[in-house]
């Protein structure tokens, strides 16, 4: 067939699906969340009658009625692919710190990229890093300089403006679309300030040991949170993270439980289950040959870009990692290695997030997309969010993986998000901690069984959902 004809048909072949599709109704909004447990948070400056609501109330007036989306990207297939097309630009400049590692374990240095007015791009050597010695060949990202001496050690600051700390998907960096457009309609007016925490060798970053990340590597994340809490003391702290940043934003949020220095979470497209995704992803042919082959030849990308330092491992075989194709291939020929995990089914079963959710103990909020091809809907926690207070999951039947395009170039998830944000931030009293209606209810609590010495019952069973996480 000539290729003019046969570009002619598939092009209205996709146009005739795209107008059927109109007649689809628009998508549909689930929530999830405790039936039996509330999580009460004050307002500020509340009139008589008004001054609580509950996180379940503030997540669905955040959310809009109707998931309407892009009608030629009619499926979930579509609209992760689209992902991939550079078809509009969100400008969001950056100015790039080097962090060095304060962990004796997890010794190195990563890159926070905190976001600035705009400004024009610089020449001199030390904002473009000239010499490279944090910074691949190839030069930082697009409207990404490094911070002067001065600039940053100005940076300290004690406005009370809400900050955003931003973690990103596999692979990805401060750069990351998906990223800008959240981040973009909040520092419009300047009404936010944000950081996003780039993994250790993403985003044009060398590393300095052969130490990469992996899928709970929630030290540079507790790291920063505490450089941020020192630097700006009166600045309410929020998190949100997407895709894989979703899954480590979980588990950093589990691990530090009651302690946790942010006031709210936003959790985006998390794989949660990352057994259960990954045995899905290879069960079927666009999930094997096409996204976990593409996530596959990004990480090996990565790999090279860092190859010199992470071969000082001697547990690593640089070639067998430049032989993989598959994601899972990656993960059990560099990352068990790496990390010390058997499998990669243990290294999935240690990072996954699934229970870590169970020890949040701020208010977040969950969005998901049900017909995700990446993250399969079996691995979503159905059941573990309707054992907490503290969450409320929102799923839309439509939407992708990290999507949610709206005819016009739109995301649709960028409204329900920056709306609960602003809310959270704006509306809320972050003063008053939240209150949770039964607290006997919560996983993770102490019974009042095992309080009360008088009580001659014996001590129930407690479930610890970070008890199974290696050191």
């Amino acid at each position: 067939m000539d290729t003019s004809v046969a570009g002619f048909f598939v092009t209205s072949l996709v146009i005739a699906m795209g107008l059927l599709s109109w007649a689809r109704p628009s998508g549909r909004v689930s929530f999830f969340s405790s039936k039996e447990n509330n999580l009460f948070l004050n307002r500020r400056n509340g009139k008589a009658g008004s001054k609580q609501t509950t996180l379940k109330e503030l997540c669905r007036t955040a959310t809009p009625a109707r998931c309407d989306l892009n009608p030629l990207l009619f499926n979930g297939h579509l609209q992760t692919c689209w992902t991939t097309v550079k078809f509009d630009d969100v400008p969001v400049y950056y100015k790039r710190r080097i962090f060095e590692a304060d962990s004796e374990a997890y010794k190195g240095h990563f890159a926070v990229d905190f976001v600035v007015e705009p400004y024009k791009a610089p020449k001199s050597a030390e904002a473009t890093d000239a010499e490279r010695k944090y910074t691949l060949p190839s030069g930082l990202p697009e409207r990404t300089a490094m911070f002067s001496e001065d600039e940053f050690a100005a940076l300290p600051s004690e406005d009370s403006k809400p900050m955003l700390v931003v973690l990103h998907g596999l692979s990805g960096g401060s750069h990351e679309l998906y990223l800008r457009h959240v981040v973009h309609p909040l520092i419009a007016d300047r009404g936010w300030e944000a950081c996003v925490i780039n993994s250790r060798g993403c985003a044009q970053t060398k590393i300095s040991t052969g130490i990469l990340y992996n899928a709970r590597a929630t030290w540079d994340v507790r790291q920063v949170v505490k450089w941020l809490r020192a630097a700006f003391p009166n600045r309410p702290l929020f998190g949100i993270g997407f895709s894989l940043g979703a899954n480590i934003l979980t588990n950093y949020l589990g691990e530090e439980g009651d302690a946790c220095q942010l006031k709210a979470a936003v959790l985006c497209a998390n794989p949660w289950n990352l057994e259960v995704s990954s045995v899905a992803m290879q069960s079927n042919f666009m999930g094997l040959k096409v996204y976990s082959k593409v996530m596959g030849a990004n990480m090996k990308k990565l790999f090279e870009q860092h190859a010199d330092e992470v071969v000082k491992n001697p547990r690593v075989d640089a070639e067998a990692i430049r032989n993989i194709t598959y994601l899972h291939e990656f993960d059990r020929t560099l990352q068990c290695a790496l990390w010390g995990y058997p499998t990669e089914g243990a290294y999935y079963r240690d990072a996954s997030s699934i229970d870590s959710l169970l020890s949040i103990r701020i208010p977040f909020f969950v969005v998901q997309a049900e017909d995700d091809p990446i993250v399969t809907v079996k691995a979503v926690p159905f059941q573990e969010i309707a054992q907490t207070p503290y969450g409320v999951m929102m799923t839309t039947s439509w939407g992708g993986h990290l999507g949610w395009f709206e005819f016009g170039g739109g995301r649709w998830f960028v409204k329900p998000v920056t709306k609960f944000l602003n809310m959270m931030a704006h509306e809320i009293d972050l003063d008053t901690p939240p209150v949770v209606e039964k607290p006997e209810a919560v996983p993770g609590r102490t019974s009042s069984l095992q309080k009360d010495a008088a009580v001659k019952e014996p001590k129930p069973a407690a479930f610890s959902p970070m008890r199974q996480h290696c050191e």
